[in-house]
């Protein structure tokens, strides 16, 4: 899970500004590190670990000149989390090409094989948009010649070489220096990108996001959605050029709108907070029907549950309550890179309001249960406040299978669920009942804000990859990798 944003404007301005903007509003898909890529006659780079606050101030700022840029927040799912791994990625040839991306590349460790150990081409990172940029790359030097301006034409070549070569999961932004901009996504559009324009005094500008409130703050109209397998391109004509160049089913990511999406985004026309609100419904009905017992308080595990919580707690008829103050200046605990890391934070987090728990039977509700650390944690803590009976909702299903395509999910064996039943697991969280959203109600509530949808990508909940080339084999190596990785990192 990553974020980015590529911005062209119009001739003479600089992006930079909006592109910081964005990152802000993206913050919360990737604490690791940032960067922004700009060019006027060269490219101007400025990356660093840390918060995008952190990152940019008013000294280095102003060198990113350019009307043409991208930029980025990155979680790493694959490489070490180094510095080196910070996105955007540029290479100077054939003409120049600045990319950012979201998602995870399956054969990012075949790629690296074929085409760069085997070849003695050096990366520069152990992050897998280098191939991605790599493989775009080498097929548009194959459509250059002398005195040949580069087109659509030869843009699409390039993301169709992609999409052969490139499996997994990504949504692409890049930028071609006195070509233009360009985005994709991935043949089976899993990983959401939108593209918005907006019309100032000095001309029009385009922009490509991961999530639509990145378009929103800087007062682009959002366009549409890339659909899955297409790409588009705005060259110095200002024109805008899509191309669907897959024809593969589309099987956009559920997750994103049960935890990862801001409930302000839109994402392939289905508003996240009105998704959420229908899992609150949902699980409300399936929380009466399951003759469960009757809370006296609704309250959310903040942030990502809040609607969903006062949706449930409307259609039970009882009253909802804020329970916890969280400390927002404490980094998302999911996307901690160690078990050790993650612990910590959570107890620092989130602090309990005892009058609201005291003497009181408590349904608490969370978006999804993971590894079980937090809600084990909140569990405690709510009981420690006074609650007389603690239940659990989860707007989700349970987890049971990995995620290769963006999502630290690394073993099946790190899932609470794994090998336990519904009442094994209310065990080892410590809770008086537990109910799970049934996974075809989450869908459901889903697809009701785009019917269009056939069916989104529940992978984590079935272990069943759209994709279609997930293997065990693959899976082990994927998990291989993340773990060299987190021991590579310890030792900086």
């Amino acid at each position: 899970m990553c974020g980015f944003i590529g911005i062209y404007g119009p001739d003479g301005v600089d992006v930079a500004g909006e592109i910081y903007e964005g990152l802000l509003a993206v913050q919360h898909r990737g604490q690791d590190a940032a960067g922004i890529t700009t060019f006027t006659d060269s490219f101007h780079v400025k990356k660093g670990l840390g918060l995008v606050l952190e990152i940019f101030n008013e000294k280095n700022m102003p060198r990113l000149r350019g009307h043409l840029g991208v930029g980025h927040v990155r979680y790493p799912t694959v490489g070490r989390g180094s510095k080196d791994d910070a996105q955007p990625f540029h290479l100077t040839f054939p003409l120049g090409v600045a990319m950012a991306h979201n998602g995870n590349v399956t054969n990012f460790i075949e790629l690296h094989e074929k085409h760069f150990k085997n070849s003695g081409t050096r990366l520069n990172s152990s992050c897998d948009v280098e191939v991605i940029l790599f493989a775009f790359a080498t097929a548009l030097n194959e459509r250059m010649r002398p005195g040949h301006l580069v087109d659509a034409e030869d843009v699409f070549y390039a993301v169709e070489r992609v999409y052969r070569d490139v499996k997994g999961a990504y949504s692409v932004v890049a930028m071609l220096p006195d070509v233009g901009l360009v985005a994709f996504r991935d043949p089976y559009g899993i990983k959401p990108c939108i593209f918005g324009q907006k019309q100032t005094a000095e001309g029009p500008w385009f922009a490509c996001a991961s999530e639509s409130t990145v378009l929103d703050v800087n007062g682009y109209q959002r366009s549409f959605d890339l659909q899955a397998g297409e790409a588009v391109f705005v060259g110095a004509d200002r024109k805008v050029v899509r191309r669907k160049l897959s024809d593969k089913p589309h099987r956009p990511c559920i997750f994103e709108l049960v935890y990862f999406a801001r409930p302000d985004s839109m994402l392939d026309d289905v508003s996240v907070y009105k998704t959420r609100r229908r899992f609150g419904e949902a699980i409300a009905r399936q929380w009466k029907a399951s003759g469960a017992p009757v809370p006296d308080v609704v309250i959310p595990i903040p942030d990502s549950s809040r609607d969903a919580a006062l949706a449930m707690a409307m259609e039970l008829g009882v009253p909802y309550r804020e329970g916890f103050v969280k400390n927002r200046y404490i980094g998302r605990t999911f996307i901690m890179p160690s078990q050790a890391s993650r612990q910590n934070s959570i107890r620092r987090k989130l602090n309990p309001i005892p009058l609201e728990f005291e003497g009181k039977n408590v349904v608490l509700v969370d978006d999804s249960i993971v590894r079980g650390n937090t809600a084990a944690r909140i569990v405690r803590m709510a009981r420690e406040a006074g609650a007389k009976n603690v239940y659990l909702a989860s707007t989700s299903p349970p987890l049971v299978a990995p995620c290769p395509y963006g999502i630290d999910m690394a073993t099946k064996t790190e899932f609470v669920a794994t090998g336990r039943d519904n009442d094994g697991i209310a065990k080892v969280l410590g809770v008086d009942h537990l109910v799970y959203l049934e996974r075809a109600a989450m869908n459901e509530a889903a697809r009701a804000g785009n019917p269009k949808i056939e069916k989104f990508c529940n992978a984590c909940f079935t272990g069943e990859y759209p994709t279609g080339d997930i293997t065990l084999e693959r899976m082990n190596l994927i998990a291989s990798e993340r773990e060299t990785a987190q021991l590579s990192t310890r030792g900086t």
